[in-house]
C-alpha cells in the first residue's frame, strides 16, 4: 500500500492544525512561512527548525509563537538562548535537535531540510504516522524503498511538495493505478536549454544561477542548469508512487507552465498548470484534503500566449540519463548519483572543474562503487549514510583526474 494517497478520499481538515516546519528559513521555508502567516486563524506553529540562521529562526519562532525551535548547528545553542530568551519557546541544537523536532505532536510537517542531513528527521516524524509534506529530495534519493515502507507501515501520509510530483499527484487522482500508462515531468530545459554542448562544458558559474523562471537555491539552480535536479525528480517519482523507469518520461517545457502529466490507458492525459510560484503545491499540501486560497499569480493563459514542449537532449544533458541508469542499477546506485552530484556541484561552484564535468565526476563515481562491488539492498538509514558517505569519499577521490581531462 502505497504511502501517497492517490484520491481524496479523508475528510475535511477543518479544525486548526499544528504544524512544524523542518527548514523554515530556507526557499521552501519562506514560502511556506507566507502561507501560514496568511491564515493564522488556521494553523499552530509547534516547531521550527533552520540549519545555521539563528537570527532568522528566533524570528519566525516569535512571530509564530512556536513552541520549539532548533538549530542543526550544536555551537549555536547558546546563540539560540539568547536570541529567544524571555520568549518561554522551548530550543535546542544538534542533530538531536532536528529529530526532536520533527517528533513533536504536530498534524503536518514540511520536510524540507536539504541534503542527508535530513533523512532521520524525516523518518522520525513518519514514525508517528503523521502527514509529511517532504521537499527533501534525500529522503527518497537515498533510501526512496525503505522511506516509503516505513510510511505505509506507520501509516504515515507523504505528499509531495516539489511542483512535478504535487502536479503528478494531483493529476493521479483522475484514474486508477491500475489505469495508468506513464506520468511525464515537465523541464524548463534551464539557462543552457539553447546552448550548444562545447558552451554548456564551458558555462560559468554566474551563467548557471541564471535561471529563466525559477528563484531557487545556489545548488538547484546548478542542478536544473544541468538538468540534474530533473534526473533527481525522475528518481523521486519512481519511489513516490510506484513506477518503473519505463513509466516515467521527460518532456522539456521551457514557460514552465504545466508542471506535470499523467496518460491513462484510454490515453486521456490529465495535465496541472499554474504559474511558477512554489507557493502553489505548498499550499496544496498544506489545505489538503481541502484547498486554501494560495497567493500566487493567477494564470493568465492569453497574457503568455503559447506553451512549447520539446523532448531532453541527453547528450547534452547527460546527467538525465544517469539518473535513469541508476534507478535501473538499484540496490543504491541512486544514492551514489545524488552524493556524487552534490560533491561535483560543490566543486564546480569552488571553480574546482568545469560546469560540463559535474556529469563525468557523478558517472566516474557510479562506475567505480559498481565495478568495487559496493552495490546492496539498504533497509536502514544508516545503510543509506554509508553509501552517501562512500560515494563521496570515492567522489573527492576521482575529482583531480576528473578536473584534470576537463583542462
Amino acid at each position: 500500500m502505497s504511502a501517497v494517497p492517490l484520491r481524496n478520499n479523508k475528510a475535511s481538515a477543518t479544525a486548526v492544525r499544528g504544524i512544524s516546519v523542518l527548514g523554515a528559513t530556507g526557499s521552501i521555508g519562506d514560502s511556506t512561512m507566507d502561507l501560514l502567516r496568511a491564515s493564522p486563524e488556521r494553523y499552530r506553529v509547534e516547531s521550527l527548525t533552520a540549519n545555521t540562521n539563528v537570527a532568522g529562526l528566533a524570528k519566525l519562532a516569535k512571530e509564530f509563537n512556536a513552541r520549539f525551535a532548533a538549530v542543526a548547528d550544536a555551537s549555536l545553542l547558546g546563540e539560540l538562548r539568547s536570541a529567544l530568551a524571555g520568549t518561554g519557546i522551548a530550543c535546542g541544537a544538534g542533530e538531536s535537535a532536528i529529530i526532536e523536532a520533527a517528533e513533536r505532536p504536530a498534524d503536518w510537517l514540511m520536510a524540507a531540510v536539504s541534503g542527508a542531513a535530513g533523512l532521520k528527521p524525516a523518518l522520525a516524524a513518519v514514525d508517528r504516522g503523521t502527514t509529511i509534506a517532504l521537499a527533501n529530495k534525500e529522503c527518497l534519493v537515498c533510501a526512496g524503498d525503505f522511506f516509503m515502507q516505513r510510511a505505509a507501515k506507520a501509516g504515515a501520509c507523504i505528499l509531495p511538495a516539489d511542483s512535478e510530483h504535487n502536479a503528478l499527484f494531483q493529476a493521479l487522482g483522475s484514474g486508477n493505478r491500475e489505469e495508468l500508462t506513464r506520468v511525464i515531468i515537465t523541464a524548463s530545459g534551464g539557462p543552457f536549454r539553447t546552448w550548444a554542448a562545447a558552451d554548456i562544458e564551458q558555462a560559468t558559474l554566474a551563467q548557471a544561477l541564471k535561471h529563466p523562471n525559477w528563484s531557487m537555491g545556489q545548488k538547484i539552480t546548478i542542478d536544473s542548469a544541468s538538468m540534474m535536479n530533473k534526473g533527481l525528480e525522475v528518481i523521486e517519482a519512481s519511489y513516490l508512487f510506484a513506477l518503473s523507469p519505463d513509466e516515467i518520461d521527460v518532456l522539456v517545457h521551457p514557460q514552465s507552465i504545466v508542471h506535470g502529466m499523467v496518460e491513462f490507458t484510454d490515453r486521456s492525459v490529465m495535465a496541472q498548470l499554474g504559474s511558477p510560484d512554489m507557493r502553489t503545491p505548498i499550499a496544496h499540501c498544506l489545505g489538503w484534503p481541502d484547498r486554501i486560497v494560495g497567493p500566487a499569480a493567477k494564470l493568465d493563459l492569453a497574457k503568455i500566449g503559447q506553451l512549447t514542449f520539446e523532448a531532453p537532449d541527453y547528450d547534452r544533458f547527460p546527467g538525465l540519463k544517469l539518473a535513469y541508469d541508476a534507478l535501473r542499477t538499484g540496490d543504491g546506485a541512486t544514492t551514489v548519483y545524488n552524493a556524487a552530484n552534490e560533491i561535483a556541484v560543490a566543486a564546480f561552484i569552488a571553480q574546482k572543474i568545469r560546469f560540463g564535468a559535474i556529469a563525468r565526476l557523478v558517472e566516474a563515481t557510479m562506475n567505480a562503487f559498481v565495478r568495487g562491488g559496493n552495490l546492496a539492498p539498504l533497509s536502514s538509514a544508516d545503510d543509506a549514510l554509508a553509501v552517501d558517505y562512500n560515494a563521496r569519499k570515492i567522489a573527492a577521490t576521482l575529482l583531480p583526474q576528473i578536473a584534470l581531462k576537463a583542462s
